[in-house]
């Protein structure tokens, strides 16, 4: 299985290395990013499953720059905000999810490993939606008329009892007497 690329980005560098390397030990390929600045050309650069970023940096508005340019980027990756200052705009800014610092080492993990694979998931839905225009192109298909619904699932008319089942037996067997 392929290393899953993710793109780091804090400016407390302690912060950034020791994360690095939690998620090197998971299995993770992992870039670092000091600024959203650095981030953003990382970005641009390569291409990454997932970008993690910290809100406030070298501005209050530095975390939202991040998200930005990951949600631009062609190759759509998933976006988590990472941060010690909780907010409920986390999905109106574009995050996928929010993860609260500090956190547990095995909890991180299991976040980032289930977000990545739902996010995949989505992706994967999307391309094949994205597909299913192309196959209208192809010759068209004759249609099939409905089913007829069976006489035993038909409502008795009022008109015509005989149609109903019970009432078709009784004139099956009043015919057989005669």
């Amino acid at each position: 299985m392929a290393k899953r690329r993710v793109l780091l980005v804090d400016d407390e560098v302690t912060v950034l290395l020791t994360l690095k390397a939690v998620l090197e030990i998971s299995g993770f390929d992992v870039d670092t990013a000091a600024s959203a600045r650095e981030a953003r050309s990382k970005i641009k650069l390569r291409e990454y499953q997932m970008v993690i970023t910290d809100m406030r940096m070298e501005s209050d508005a530095a975390g939202r720059e991040v998200i930005q340019a990951a949600r631009t980027a062609a190759y759509h990756p998933a976006v988590a905000l990472l941060t010690a200052f909780p907010d409920d705009d986390w999905a109106d800014i574009g995050a996928d999810k929010m993860l609260v610092k500090p956190m547990q080492t095995a909890i991180l993990i299991r976040q980032i490993e289930k977000m990545m694979d739902t996010h995949a998931a989505k992706l994967q839905r999307l391309a094949n939606s994205a597909a299913a225009p192309s196959t209208a192109a192809a010759p068209a298909r004759t249609a099939v008329p409905a089913k007829k619904k069976s006489a035993a699932k038909r409502l008795p008319s009022k008109k015509s009892p005989a149609k109903t089942p019970v009432a078709r037996k009784k004139v099956a067997t009043k015919k057989r007497k005669r």
